[in-house]
């Protein structure tokens, strides 16, 4: 018998599933963010022969460059529609691994089945940090390696998240911000010591993608689950719609009027401990 928390986290992931089927995220990774796939890969030493799982791949921004090493690829995500983009994408450049649809909070997978279990921007969008973070190391092998790209609280993708927070419906119980996965110190915490060799470092991925910071502004609106979600929040309050519009746009503005962009991530690599 179902009890009312199955109930509730059932409705939770199924929020989550259907915000990110939301616009065209497809578009930002290829168009905005298209290096922080390769840069995770090369970050994770992954090589033929490896078997590797991307975890929250969505349409495979790390999952394909990790498949065009030669290891064995399973790229894994709650959201199906993502993960037909990227079958797609795998095929045009004839690249072949596994797309699977899984809760990064509970995968389908075995204890230590994988050499090299990664996420780009991905598992930081659990809801339950913890959780996400025992299943990470629950399937990685004794030895093998666990890499992590996410958008840090200070940098450009956490501010962002921190202008949408007042128009932004209150979050279900228990679901903690995704930039916190940016913050070393919560990432090691984590992780504990299930994990040795740990090397995390903040790095900056240049954008210019946008001519104005009104260009950023509606791509955003158009294309990212999370946007699109507090504009529909707000979407009856003029008022605050014309805020929000302001106050992304000036966050834009900040970084300066030519386009040219830095958004912070952290980069965290570890080795499972035996």
């Amino acid at each position: 018998m179902s009890t009312n928390n199955d109930e509730a986290d059932r409705a939770l992931k199924a929020r989550h599933q259907a915000l990110w089927s939301l616009g065209d995220y497809p578009a930002v990774a290829a168009e905005v963010i298209p290096a922080t796939g390769p840069r995770l890969v090369e970050a994770c030493g992954i090589r033929a022969g490896q078997r590797v799982l991307d975890v929250g791949a969505g349409s495979g921004n790390a999952a394909i460059p990790a498949a065009q090493t030669g290891a064995e690829v399973i790229a894994s995500d709650l959201a199906p529609a993502l993960l037909d983009v990227g079958r797609q994408n795998a095929g045009r450049q004839g690249v072949t691994l596994e797309w699977q649809e899984a809760d990064a909070e509970a995968l389908p997978y075995a204890d230590g089945e994988f050499d090299v279990v990664m996420s780009c921007v991905g598992v930081m969008f659990a809801p339950h940090h913890q959780a996400a973070a025992d299943e990470l190391v629950r399937v990685c092998r004794s030895g093998g390696t666990i890499g992590l790209l996410s958008w840090t609280p200070q940098g450009f993708i956490g501010q962002m998240f921190a202008t949408m927070k007042p128009y932004a419906p209150p979050p279900p119980p228990g679901a903690q911000p995704p930039p916190l996965w940016g913050d070393e110190a919560h990432v090691r915490e984590l992780l504990g010591d299930r994990v040795t060799d740990v090397d995390a470092r903040k790095e900056n991925l240049p954008v210019d993608r946008f001519g104005t910071p009104e260009d950023f502004r509606d791509f955003f609106k158009r294309t990212y689950g999370p946007t699109i979600a507090v504009y529909r929040n707000i979407a009856e309050d003029p008022d605050k719609v014309d805020a929000l519009d302001r106050e992304l746009a000036d966050l834009a503005r900040r970084q300066g009027e030519t386009g040219a962009m830095e958004w912070e991530y952290l980069l965290v690599t570890a080795t499972r401990a035996g």
